[in-house]
């Protein structure tokens, strides 16, 4: 007598899952043998602008990248307060000039509520003074609307990353104008940093990130990063936003 179709072997074994792969061995083998490594999930962002068509543009163009995922938008600052507060984002796009709120007071207040928000503010022009403001807040990336949409994507995957991410002509503000508005706070000598630690702070200040850099450099990213410790440590400063301001507030991007 036939056995039932559920009981051929050959039918059990080719409908059972393949295991995920675990060892380099395994993944050069895949799909033959297992699946390959589960792809992280998509990093979630949020869009806080007050045009409705600058949201959609925003969302139809973000949605082709595979890596992100619009969760919700919002028009407004309060809205925007309880989006992060509901649905969670780890990125923030941020227009600069809401109707009800001023970008760069929003994006202190959400990162002194959620800190591991990170933020990158969108804006039509560069105030100097707003972009001062900006970095003081905390604000990791400051892009301009009329940039390309690559250069958005690459802000949100650097700041995601735990990089800073400035648009070449927001860069050439905070190296010259900006500078001479800030002066009068820099009469202090600068430390001395040997000369691997200045080619680091240089690829900073020109918005590389940690892998660039090691790159270039010829260094191992662990080196890399020590060396941007060690000159933050020398510097008295705390982040890579507060590291970044300060190798272009002096002089050591060249964009």
């Amino acid at each position: 007598m036939n056995q039932p179709f559920l009981h051929d072997p050959v039918v059990r074994a080719s409908s059972l899952p393949l295991p995920r792969c675990t060892t380099p061995d395994q993944v050069a083998e895949a799909p033959a043998t297992c699946l390959g490594p589960t792809p992280p999930p998509p990093v979630r962002l949020l869009l806080v602008d007050d045009h409705q068509i600058m949201r959609e543009g925003l969302r139809l163009t973000l949605g082709r990248e595979p890596d992100l995922a619009v969760v919700g938008e919002a028009g407004d600052g309060q809205t925007a307060l309880e989006r992060t507060a509901s649905l969670e984002p780890e990125v923030i796009l941020l227009d600069i000039g809401l109707p009800d709120a001023d970008g760069v007071e929003l994006a202190q207040e959400i990162r002194q509520r959620w800190p591991q928000v990170r933020i990158v503010l969108l804006s039509a022009v560069v105030d100097p003074e707003h972009l001062d403001q900006a970095m003081e807040a905390g604000v990791a990336g400051y892009v301009l609307k009329v940039s390309a949409t690559d250069e958005l994507v690459r802000a949100i995957r650097a700041v995601h990353h735990g990089e800073t991410f400035f648009s070449p002509e927001v860069a050439a503000v905070l190296a010259n104008g900006y500078l001479r508005l800030r002066e009068s706070r820099q009469t202090e000598q600068a430390p001395v940093l040997t000369e691997r630690e200045c080619q680091v702070l240089k690829r900073i200040a020109d918005g590389r990130n940690t892998k660039e850099i090691a790159a270039e450099i010829d260094l191992s990213v662990k080196t890399v990063e020590t060396h941007r410790t060690r000159i933050m440590h020398k510097l008295g400063l705390h982040s890579i936003a507060e590291l970044t301001k300060y190798a272009i507030r002096h002089g050591y991007s060249s964009v």
